[in-house]
């Protein structure tokens, strides 16, 4: 095991878009748009940390912001669902009830939600407010969709669930596409990174013990809204929608799976601030 683990190694790529086969570089005013009977099997968005309830900051904001941008791409080019990756409220699981009726439930689609370390969440929290566990499948024809919690409900980062990870991969061995959604990543690319990641290489492994696996998604580090590779297999990230800091714009992170299987996902710069390229000619 631990020869095979040793062959597992590890990138960073700085990119806003990603082809997953060729990686672009690029932010949402520079995607080619399409209309909602494009040629694609599933078209969802990712959006992670609003933070709410955080001091000092206007969560309800945040929220508004998201619910708003969410009907705006789905009005553009359609959505099948949203991805709620971590960090819904900041360290007040009581208003997770609150954040779902309030804006969740006003998104255009449907969404899928996981918790992320401030919402001190587990299995039963997350049941009574969503109907779900806070580990899941779900299932989109070719594509299937693994999502495991990675904190306690005292916000410690802790391994996704290995068992689960590994019955809920051999459920979904014979499709095409799998994508793990954590909202705490289960590797650490730089040493300075010790205290807000966790070295998980049991997980790694398992990751890349699945060919069907195309991606990981990973909320949590606000600052990060590009792609990392463990080997070959990309980690995701989505910047963040709310809380007090990270990238300077907010947005979020939209994935196109093709009819042929071709995947697509791009960075999108919602807040405009600051604007991408921008240049005064």
């Amino acid at each position: 095991m631990s020869n095979r683990r040793s062959f597992i190694k590890t990138t960073i790529v700085g990119v806003a878009g990603l082809n997953l086969l060729p990686a672009i570089n690029t932010f949402a005013s520079g995607v080619p748009s399409a209309k909602a009977d494009s040629n694609y099997k599933l078209r969802f968005a990712l959006v992670s940390d609003g933070h709410y309830a955080q001091p000092d900051t206007d969560g309800d904001k945040f929220y508004s912001d998201m619910v708003e941008w969410m009907h705006k791409e789905h009005k553009h080019n359609h959505l099948d669902f949203v991805i709620v990756n971590g960090d819904l409220v900041h360290n007040r699981p009581d208003l997770l009830p609150l954040v779902k009726s309030k804006y969740l439930d006003k998104l255009p689609v449907p969404h899928y939600a996981i918790p992320g370390n401030h919402d001190w969440a587990d299995a039963t929290v997350w049941k009574n407010v969503f109907g779900y566990e806070d580990k899941y499948t779900v299932d989109k024809g070719d594509i299937g969709l693994v999502f495991a919690n990675t904190a306690d409900t005292k916000g410690k980062y802790i391994p996704a669930d290995y068992n689960f990870l590994k019955a809920s991969f051999e459920k979904f061995k014979a499709k095409p596409i799998v994508f793990t959604i954590l909202h705490v990543p289960p590797h650490i690319w730089m040493p300075e990174e010790k205290a807000i990641f966790i070295e998980c290489p049991d997980i790694i492994e398992l990751l890349h013990s699945y060919p069907n696996i195309k991606a990981v998604f990973h909320g949590h580090d606000h600052s990060l809204d590009g792609v990392r590779y463990t080997g070959t297999l990309p980690h995701l990230f989505d910047s963040h929608f709310g809380g007090s800091w990270g990238t300077e714009y907010k947005g979020y992170r939209v994935v196109e799976v093709g009819l042929d299987n071709t995947i697509n996902t791009y960075q999108v710069n919602a807040s405009q601030n600051p604007k991408m390229n921008a240049n005064k000619l």
